[in-house]
């Protein structure tokens, strides 16, 4: 499930392309930010479907060392400790995920060698070695060593990484929250389960989804009175001189504040320095800091700034 900070990047990501544009259309830009919600989701789908991949490579060895003219031990009396893996097989025979794939921009198959490459690297890992050589049977174990694969190997694949960024320039900021999403779903199987359960991206009785439409319509919205009042408190700053990154988490932070009377300002104040200590200038936070502590101090003076809620008032 989206979490609010992944929501603030993905609206952080979609605004400064807005602002990048000579002419914008805010409508267009709106769909497209819903839109890489969407291509999120394909990416979770996507983490899913890996590890019947996986199998489906360990049959192809499995086959093909059968098939030798002149066949080893090995060959003839395969480990399919891994090919029988009880949570694989459920992922790999899933009707949901079968159905859901054929709706997804992520094709695992259209790319045969990052599947060969990731099944080498997995094959040749500690973990898998320990596992195939372990006595040990069961779900939980079975369960333990796919979730140590995605942790340890399929989320640090640098291979995975570089063709992620080649098909969409987001999927690599997506990646921690949707393998996480992935795992949670993962520990949610039970052995008696014949298929999965998927996460959704917006809970049925919360407001993600109407917080995300506002936070972007209303940081537009107030765009140019927010960039008067940070030029006007920028001390030997012109407008034009701060970083477009910086100017950007700067009127999301202001909307914010002045838009969602339940969110504490401490909480806005965090994490808008937090997106600005990743994605822009070393010094960025300092000074988006500064701004921030005297446009929040001046807009609450004026009433613009109203908290409700106990804990809030003077958050």
């Amino acid at each position: 499930m989206l979490n609010r900070r992944q929501i603030r990047i993905k609206a952080m990501q979609i605004i400064f392309a807005y602002y990048s544009e000579d002419k914008p259309d805010v409508v267009k830009y709106e769909k497209i930010l819903f839109e890489s919600f969407n291509r999120f989701r394909d990416l979770y789908i996507a983490l899913l479907l890996l590890p019947g991949e996986m199998q489906a490579k360990a049959i192809e060895k499995i086959e093909a060392g059968m098939n030798k003219k002149l066949p080893t031990q090995e060959d003839l009396h395969p480990n399919t400790k891994f090919v029988t893996n009880n949570l694989v097989r459920i992922l790999a025979n899933s009707k949901v995920l079968e159905k859901v794939s054929k709706e997804i921009h992520i094709r695992w198959r259209d790319n045969d060698d990052l599947l060969r490459s990731m099944f080498k690297s997995l094959i040749e890992s500690e973990d898998y070695k320990e596992y195939m050589a372990s006595k040990e049977r069961g779900f939980e174990h079975d369960r333990e060593f796919l979730l140590r694969f995605l942790r340890r190997e399929l989320i640090n694949f640098e291979h995975m990484h570089d063709w992620l960024e080649e098909i969409g320039i987001f999927w690599n900021d997506d990646l921690d929250l949707a393998s996480s999403m992935a795992l949670k779903t993962l520990k949610t199987v039970k052995e008696s389960d014949n298929d999965v359960e998927l996460m959704p991206l917006w809970k049925a009785d919360d407001d993600e989804e109407e917080y995300t439409k506002q936070l972007f319509r209303r940081t537009l919205a107030l765009g140019a009175e927010s960039e008067k009042m940070i030029a006007e408190n920028a001390p030997n700053w012109e407008a034009d001189r701060i970083a477009t990154m910086d100017m950007v988490i700067l009127k999301m932070a202001l909307a914010e504040a002045q838009t969602f009377e339940s969110i504490p300002l401490k909480v806005t104040m965090n994490e808008y320095i937090e997106l600005a200590n990743y994605y822009s200038t070393p010094k960025s936070n300092v000074f988006i800091n500064g701004i921030l502590e005297t446009l929040f101090s001046k807009l609450q003076s004026d009433g613009k700034i109203k908290k409700i809620g106990r804990g809030l008032i003077d958050a």
